[in-house]
């Protein structure tokens, strides 16, 4: 992984603040601040990225699924 932080990049991607982050993750305030200054093991890294990756596959499947109801809507009125 690159240099970049990635408590910063994550939040910015999903648009979240990093104290949401922290919570739902399930990480004490203290070490999650730690990681946000750059401090952060290789695990947390993966458990951050895990997370982003995670949320993108959902909002992923909400527009498929957003997409088939339309298509059976039209099916349905023709």
């Amino acid at each position: 992984m690159s240099n970049e932080n990635i408590v910063k990049k994550v939040c910015k991607e999903l648009g979240i603040t990093q104290k949401e982050l922290a919570e739902r993750l399930g990480v004490p305030q203290p070490t999650f601040a730690r990681w946000a200054s750059g401090d952060i093991p290789e695990h947390a890294k993966k458990l951050v990225m895990l997370y982003l990756e995670n949320m993108q596959l959902k909002q992923k499947l909400e527009k498929v699924t957003n997409a088939l109801k339309v298509l059976k809507e039209f099916q349905e009125n023709e």
